[in-house]
């Protein structure tokens, strides 16, 4: 299961921070809770950075209301790298989840950096192959897992360790509809495997809080399934 990049997040932070084409060019987008930023700005003039707050990139089925993220967008995340790539207009549908503000680029510097700047095109195509890779992971979880799999998969992936002690991150205050659509399935039946996960001591359940309380258990139940 892969992991999320903090380092190349922290690198791309620091681009925003440094580079001279992206602090003379760059515009603060701010978005609210609720609100859908595909529907409010144009990916096929302009790429945006993540500086705060959190994006769900999902599409939905209407006829079953069935509904599947597919990114979850963040600090240090970038958006649209399908229409920066190949100039078409993105079809899926986004909703913040947390306040949010972007830093908008015209598409076309951000194709002259991919160009000149190799650090940014190192940095860029890291981003690229971690979205690939994460779309093939969902994939085969989809394909070949159950949910309570793919929900132990998913703490994996947003868990890290600090003083010792497990982080659940960004998913952390996640209504459980969004954690649902993240593995492909239904509140009712997501809410299954989250109070299994806490009768057996791995996650601890409040109102707006999702914390892990031991990872060893959680990978040990990963390792079996």
């Amino acid at each position: 299961m892969d992991k999320i990049n903090t380092s190349n997040q922290s690198l791309v932070l620091s681009e925003l921070n440094n580079h001279p084409l992206i602090l003379r060019n760059q515009k603060k987008v701010l978005f609210k809770k609720g609100e859908d930023p595909l529907n409010n700005v144009n990916t096929s003039k302009y790429f945006y950075f993540v500086l705060s707050g959190k994006i769900k990139i999902f599409q939905i089925d209407f006829n079953s209301s069935k509904e599947q993220t597919l990114y979850l967008l963040s600090r240090g995340d970038m958006f649209d790298v399908v229409s920066l790539l190949d100039g078409s207009q993105r079809e899926q549908l986004s909703e913040v989840l947390e306040d949010c503000e972007l830093v908008q680029m015209p598409l076309n510097d951000v194709k002259e950096m991919i160009l000149q700047d190799n650090n940014f095109r190192q940095l860029f195509y890291s981003y690229l192959a971690s979205q690939l890779k994460s779309m093939e992971n969902l994939a085969v979880s989809l394909s070949f897992y159950d949910v309570y799999q793919r929900v132990l998969q998913l703490f994996t992936k947003f868990t890290y360790m600090k003083n010792d002690k497990p982080v659940l991150s960004i998913i952390d205050n996640l209504k459980h509809e969004d954690i649902a659509s993240m593995v492909g399935t239904v509140r009712k039946v997501v809410n299954r495997s989250l109070q299994k996960l806490k009768k057996d001591g791995v996650i601890e359940l409040s109102r707006k809080k999702i914390q892990i309380t031991n990872f060893q258990k959680l990978l040990d139940r990963l390792d079996i399934n």
